[in-house]
């Protein structure tokens, strides 16, 4: 009985709280909209208008159309690999993909499958995904939504933001439409479509929640950090695949998850199309990533910066310090400057700097604004390359010396000088052949053959047409570690 009597007070209450509303319509609508600002109501009690807010702002998109229209051009990307030894050192070094998606043990040994998604750029076969989803595998895989299933080459990747370009030989597939990153917004509806848990043609929505975020998963000055951060469920699986506006136009490329167990918990993060586009371009028409440089250490604008190095604003990127060749240095730009605009473009962050410039190439010449002691400066700049260089810089193409079973690719002067070596040769790729057998690792650098030195894969196709029976190599890893392996030819 009391229950009953419970009910009905409740029922009273409500009735006259729906009373109130009637003379005070939209008051509370106004409250919640607005953060909880005062509003005051007209003494008429006539209906008013939120002028600000669409007059469908309660409508739930609908988002049918698109999910049809965008989930024929994700793909299943499942790879193989034979697994491989890694040095103690390299093997407990941080793999943040494996933290975020849950890689479990980083030290087993043998074969191992993997599982991701990826986004059909070209109708004639080009596949955007992720690099963490294809690296190191000797076989990539791609499964359409029609189940029609394919081998895919590797065209290019990029570690610095994490993106990979496959390709699969036919024509006529679906597509997605690229979109603009730069016009998404904080609270615009977005679509996650992959392939989590090998769950096909998967389709979540959420908000973006955030843009530009650094999460701190990459490593390394070269690498560029600005995800669009969203509540859209991805889990593992979901890597490489596509993220989409309502209208199913391309945004971002989903990476990474913050998770302590694998597994969604709230955020998911997607590399800006605009920046996953220029460097598919590059991977196309250079075979590489041409990035350019204002070669400058820089950090966040805060108060507490403000204040210690005497700063008239506390929003934008503070220029602690230059490189050697800095583009930045030779246009004008000095240290203490806080860079507050890139052409036209507002920049309140290192992320956001970090991404414009990312989009661009060595030569490219860029307007940076800079408030100097309180007052607005604009410089020119000409972008360069990691070695100071203007021009474009294309790759040679990766030459393989099948005996071995690798593919090889001569090293930069930056890296020689960086590993302190006078001439070396990476291992690019290791497939089925002696190289794989004698325990060599994907990154090693070949520095001797029998004691002759290797710079290309040209000096060491010589050395094998001389040599016969048992060889001895010798190299380093690229962290360092020497290393040693004799095989039999």
């Amino acid at each position: 009985m009391q229950n009953i009597k419970t009910l009905s007070m409740k029922k009273n209450i409500g009735i006259f709280l729906l009373a109130l509303a009637g003379g005070a319509a939209g008051a509370g609508l106004v409250s919640f909209f607005t953060g909880g600002k005062t509003v005051v109501v007209n003494e008429t009690g006539q209906p008013l208008s939120l002028t600000s807010f669409p007059s469908n702002i309660m409508e739930h998109p609908n988002f049918v159309t698109t999910s049809a229209q965008v989930t024929p051009a994700v793909v299943h990307i499942k790879t193989k690999s034979s697994g491989g030894q890694s040095s103690d050192e390299e093997s407990r070094s941080f793999d943040p993909f494996k933290d975020f998606f849950g890689g479990g043990d980083m030290f087993r040994r043998g074969p191992q499958e993997g599982s991701g998604s990826g986004v059909i750029i070209k109708s004639d076969g080009y596949i955007i995904t992720n690099n963490h989803v294809i690296e190191g595998a000797d076989k990539i895989e791609v499964v359409l939504n029609d189940k029609r299933s394919y081998n895919a080459t590797l065209v290019g990747t990029d570690k610095s933001t994490d993106i990979a370009l496959i390709k699969i030989e036919e024509d006529n597939l679906p597509t997605v439409k690229y979109g603009n990153s730069d016009n998404v917004q904080v609270g615009e509806w977005v679509l996650a479509v992959g392939n989590p848990f090998n769950l096909t043609s998967t389709v979540t929505a959420g908000i973006v929640s955030a843009k530009a975020r650094n999460i701190g998963i990459f490593r390394g000055g070269a690498n560029v950090e600005s995800f669009i951060q969203t509540d859209a469920a991805v889990n593992p699986g979901n890597s490489g695949g596509a993220l989409v506006s309502v209208t199913g136009e391309l945004v971002g490329i989903n990476t990474a998850i913050a998770s302590q167990t694998g597994s969604f918990a709230g955020y998911s993060f997607a590399v800006p199309i605009n920046l996953a586009k220029k460097v598919v371009e590059d991977l196309m028409t250079y075979g590489n990533v041409q990035r350019g440089f204002l070669g400058v250490q820089i950090m966040d604008v805060n108060s507490d910066l403000a204040e210690k190095e005497g700063l008239k604003t506390i929003s934008g990127v503070f220029v602690q310090d230059y490189s050697p060749n800095s583009a930045a240095e030779e246009a004008g730009i000095k240290k203490g400057d806080v860079i507050v605009g890139v052409s036209g473009k507002e920049v309140k962050s290192t992320p956001e700097l970090q991404e414009i410039i990312g989009r661009k190439r060595p030569g490219d010449k860029v307007e940076i604004k800079v408030n100097r002691d309180g007052s607005m400066k604009t410089f020119m700049v000409t972008l360069r390359d990691g070695e100071g260089k203007t021009g474009i810089t294309k790759k040679e193409s990766v030459e393989t010396v099948n005996v071995l079973g690798g593919e090889f690719e001569s090293l930069s002067s930056k890296e020689l000088k960086s590993l302190k070596l006078n001439n070396g040769l990476k291992v690019k790729k290791l497939n089925p052949g002696k190289l794989r057998e004698a325990g060599v690792r994907e990154g090693f650098i070949i520095t001797k053959f029998d004691d002759v030195a290797i710079s290309s894969a040209k000096d060491l196709a010589n050395a094998i047409k001389s040599k016969s029976g048992g060889v001895l190599i010798e190299g380093v890893y690229p962290n360092g570690s020497k290393a040693y392996y004799g095989f039999g030819l």
